[in-house]
């Protein structure tokens, strides 16, 4: 239905540049007379009170604690495309920024990484300078449509670590084109439209993340002053994209309901189609516990660059990681003599290893990941049991 949805939108804006142009309009006269008349804000207001829908959805919680959530991830949402779309939407002068972090989240954003996004297109050729300190991994991506146009992000290019070319002093500069060139080159495609860099921490505490800039090298001039037609079109791009991503995100949540407390592996497909990293094996689920219930994850975990577990609300958020203890990762955990790794989710410490808190949730998604198995490695599926946090003594 989405992808019907952005099919209509784009025929409906070629018959309308069709009739502008018998009537002896342009696109700019357009977008100033709806700016003018105040239509573009009106309809902006519109979208997002139709994206409300969403907290109503099938399977969406109707307490007051999760409901109140939603309409704060909405609010969230609305920030993070409002400078996505209206204040760094301009591929002409791209800003790398973190458009998910501690307070903006989405689709089981990973508290280990360290988001950056910049708004570019196809029709120019970028460069990013950059020093790589100390973090982990980093990954480069260019990704094709948003989620208020197409419904989704479809993978374009991708440059990873162990290819990145350093010079002495760690410094780098990567190439973003559609023709391969240089040592670094980041493919990019005319319908590419966004530029999504991914740092991700074995010890956030510890590790200094890459110094990133990217540069327009075929355009050295200052931006030009506001126009309608920017203004009109970021205001409906970043309501669709709060529309496009709470729904999307709404509905996994809703799926994962039907394997409460276990986790299975999540369609490949799916996931990259919606901005995934097609190195990284996902297992997304529910979980639902009483207050005196605990979620008890065991696996012997494969041979792996990296692997992490986290909490995230129903509206698929990551837990506060600021303030609670709501995911651990391959460097952080505490294994048994076989290499074995036991993960206890619960609402109160039980004084075992690898303890994640709820946060003061009773219910909610989850994700674990494998990053880039080694050689013939074969990802496995977390086992999961739910045990009285009294049972937990005889583990």
């Amino acid at each position: 239905m989405r992808k019907i949805l952005y099919h209509f939108l784009r025929i409906q804006g070629a018959i309308q540049k069709f009739f502008l142009k018998i009537r002896g309009k342009t696109l700019q006269d357009f977008h100033d007379q709806r700016v003018v008349s105040g239509k573009a804000w009106s309809e902006f207001c519109d979208h997002l009170k139709a994206a409300g829908n969403v907290l109503l959805s099938p399977g969406a919680p109707r307490d007051p604690f999760q409901q109140a959530e939603g309409v704060r991830y909405l609010s969230r949402l609305t920030r993070a495309g409002l400078e996505a779309y209206l204040e760094y939407q301009d591929p002409l002068h791209p800003q790398l920024r973190r458009m998910v972090h501690e307070t903006v989240k989405m689709g089981a954003d990973n508290p280990d990484n360290y988001y950056q996004n910049a708004q570019i297109s196809g029709n120019y050729t970028y460069k990013i300078v950059g020093k790589r300190n100390t973090v982990d991994h980093i990954s480069f991506h260019t990704q094709n449509g948003n989620y208020g146009s197409t419904g989704g992000l479809a993978p374009c290019g991708k440059l990873v670590d162990r290819e990145l070319v350093l010079e002495e002093d760690g410094s780098f500069e990567i190439v973003v084109s559609k023709e391969k060139t240089g040592k670094n080159w980041l493919k990019m495609e005319e319908e590419t439209t966004l530029l999504m860099v991914r740092q991700t921490f074995a010890d956030r505490k510890k590790e200094v993340p890459a110094e990133l800039k990217v540069i327009n090298t075929l355009v050295d001039q200052k931006p030009g002053s506001l126009t309608c037609s920017q203004l009109d079109e970021g205001l409906k791009t970043a309501s669709m994209f709060v529309g496009g991503a709470s729904l999307l995100f709404a509905r996994w949540a809703h799926g994962f309901k039907k394997h409460v407390n276990q986790l299975p592996l999540f369609d490949p497909e799916t996931s990259n189609a919606a901005g995934g990293d097609e190195s990284i094996i996902y297992y997304h689920s529910y979980w639902k516990l009483e207050p005196d219930e605990a979620l008890v994850i065991e696996v012997q975990p494969p041979d792996c660059d990296a692997w992490n577990f986290q909490l995230d609300n129903y509206w698929m958020e990551s837990l506060d990681y600021r303030y609670y203890n709501i995911c651990i990762n391959k460097h952080e955990a505490s294994y048994a003599t076989d290499g074995s790794v036991r993960v206890i989710v619960s609402q109160e410490d039980p004084g075992l290893p690898n303890w994640i808190e709820t946060a003061h949730h009773s219910e909610g998604t989850m994700c674990w990941r494998w990053y880039r198995l080694n050689d013939s490695a074969q990802a496995i599926q977390p086992s999961c049991r739910v045990m009285k946090r009294t049972e937990l003594s005889h583990l």
